[in-house]
């Protein structure tokens, strides 16, 4: 169960959101909301995992970055939608799975498969949190700004209906 413990507004360089915080009893996340969404339909939303690399140290070896920034743009010119962040770094594995796998993704190995070699999962993020999230919010329906099935198919399995997707790869 997700609970909202605080909120507040945020300016940025894609324009103001309304910040909510939530808790889990584990890990925080947070739903960053531009305009008018209760009971709206189609609102474009991003749910996004933390990524250290891109938006603290402003790596170039992952699109993490790019795909926020492509997300607020289209959000600011629809005038309204949801970025939905999740503290799940290395696609849920962790940092030190991040590390740990560099020398395979090195070798061209594509992200996952190198988290693999060094014994993660390829994929261990889990988006039930996001789900729960916007239907907190109390949006009706969401259009995806991902390139990611298991987003979409996970919001469905939890009760979101999602319309649509636009990806934000590059």
């Amino acid at each position: 169960m997700i609970v909202k413990i605080a909120e507040g507004n945020l300016k940025t360089k894609f324009g103001e959101y309304h910040e909510i915080l939530f808790y889990d009893g584990q890990k925080e996340s947070f739903a960053l909301v531009m305009g008018d969404i209760k009971d709206q339909e189609d609102v474009l939303c991003r749910v996004h995992s933390s990524c250290i690399f891109a938006h603290h140290f402003n790596s170039i070896e992952c699109d993490c970055r790019e795909q926020m920034e492509i997300s607020q743009q289209l959000i600011q010119r629809q005038g309204k939608g949801i970025v939905i962040w999740l503290d799940q770094e290395g696609k849920g594995n962790g940092h030190y799975a991040l590390l740990k796998s560099a020398q395979y993704k090195k070798k061209g190995l594509p992200q996952g498969e190198a988290y693999e070699a060094v014994g993660f999962k390829k994929d261990a993020r889990d988006f039930r949190s996001a789900a729960e999230i916007l239907k907190e919010l109390g949006v009706k329906s969401v259009k995806m700004l991902t390139n990611n099935p298991k987003k979409v198919e996970t919001l469905t399995q939890h009760g979101v209906m999602v319309t649509g997707t636009t990806p934000t790869s590059l």
